[in-house]
């Protein structure tokens, strides 16, 4: 781990020999003792070294072998304020550009206030809805820590008070910036209870915006039956398994996750295939709309790659709603189920970053990885191998899709051998 100079910086590098050897070591660096830390150790060829990230991030100019897992300043996506702050922000450039129905596009997140700058427009927006729920985050912190729900404006005079006579204060440390979000009062529920869906996207490049969507992904369940009436209660509206595992009857074998596969599966059976392929599309334009919303903003290293975890919510109207975005998606696994997802998700992200040099650039597919959008759209060459039976979606993903990534791994391979050979 290093943490550069001016910047809120936390990431794993990787580094092969300076000149293309065949059989040259790939170094790596990382804190994380979990399902990357197994990965890493099992990826042949690979070394663990002591101390590599420091000595080379560090520098401003890293050789043309390093890559490191964040971008710079990855929080313009990743921390909840700048991400709505971006968002908005790139609604307006659409709307003046293109057009209100364009712009209309970006309407995939409640309606957000950063507190405590924003908090006059906040109770200005509060007093036109009275009644209805609102949920504050903090913006920096992770794993359901420091959320609460509210009704009522005294809730939230209260949190101001607290925080103005907190200790920190007295030590002139600034306020802990909050979000007030309008909380989505109608979700999609499955057998009474609420979840929502983590997605893995890759981004190799903003500019150009390179970015590949995983398959696999997996829908995370609340422990208790969802109401409204007990807004205090963190195991019926929290998601989050740091939270939900917490709770005295949890049991991570008994639905706390569903594949995206299963999941996928049970909408078609209760919606349809065509409701199915339209929100999977709406979800699709949610992961490209929001890494636009940065790109001009974010330090696009050609060293740097992200796999970031995108939290989605669906609404009782099959509308998906954009939660949060993740830098550092949890990869500590809670089942065996969930650690094959993760081990295939690792070992598939090493395979397009491509230390080993073995790609084209041109594939459109790696292992579970699909490629939705290289400086453009990019469309499928054919139909996905999927249960549903939907036919030919209009750009290159299949999330949620049969994922036989070992077989198009041993396929891609061999035949990037049998060219390597052709051109000798």
């Amino acid at each position: 781990m290093s943490r550069p100079k001016n910047q809120n910086y936390k990431g794993h590098g990787l580094s092969k020999g300076k000149e293309r050897e065949q059989g040259a070591p790939i170094r790596f660096k990382t804190a994380l003792m979990n399902t990357l830390m197994d990965v890493l150790r099992h990826r042949p060829g690979w070394v663990e070294v002591k101390d590599w990230l420091r000595e080379n991030f560090d520098h401003t100019y890293m050789d043309e072998h390093v890559r490191i897992s964040h971008f710079r300043n990855h929080y313009e996506l990743t921390r909840k304020n700048y991400m709505v702050k971006n968002l908005k922000r790139f609604r307006k450039q659409l709307e003046r550009e293109a057009g209100k129905l364009e712009a209309a596009k970006c309407d995939f997140f409640p309606k957000t206030f950063e507190l405590p700058s924003e908090y006059h427009l906040f109770v200005e927006e509060f007093r036109k809805n009275p009644g209805i729920t609102w949920i504050m985050k903090p913006v920096a912190r992770s794993q359901g820590k420091g959320i609460f729900l509210f009704r009522r404006l005294k809730d939230i005079m209260d949190w101001r008070k607290d925080t103005r006579n907190s200790d920190d204060q007295k030590d002139d440390i600034p306020v802990e910036n909050y979000v007030a979000q309008r909380y989505i009062e109608n979700p999609y529920l499955i057998g009474g209870r609420k979840f929502d869906l983590r997605v893995y996207v890759l981004v190799m490049s903003y500019i150009p915006l390179r970015a590949w969507l995983y398959r696999d992904g997996f829908a995370r369940f609340s422990n208790t039956r969802f109401t409204l009436n007990s807004i205090d209660d963190q195991y019926v509206h929290l998601t989050n398994v740091a939270v939900q595992k917490t709770s005295p009857d949890y049991h991570p074998k008994k639905g706390s996750k569903w594949m995206l596969q299963r999941f996928r599966q049970y909408l078609a059976s209760k919606h349809g295939p065509q409701a199915v392929e339209t929100l999977f599309r709406d979800m699709d334009n949610i992961f490209i709309k929001s890494l636009q919303s940065v790109q001009k903003v974010i330090i696009s290293d050609k060293h740097c790659f992200e796999l970031y975890g995108y939290d989605i919510l669906i609404d009782q109207d099959l509308k998906p709603w954009l939660l949060e975005v993740n830098a550092s998606p949890s990869l500590t696994a809670s089942s065996q189920e969930d650690y094959e997802l993760k081990t295939c998700l690792l070992e598939d992200t090493l395979h397009v970053v491509d230390m080993e040099a073995r790609l084209t650039g041109r594939e459109k597919r790696v292992g579970g990885f699909d490629l939705m959008w290289n400086d453009g759209p990019v469309s499928r060459d054919e139909g996905p191998p999927d249960l549903s039976g939907m036919g030919n979606f209009v750009t290159n993903t299949h999330l949620g899709c049969v994922n036989d990534r070992k077989k198009q791994l041993r396929q891609l391979f061999c035949s990037l051998q049998v060219q390597k050979k052709a051109s000798n």
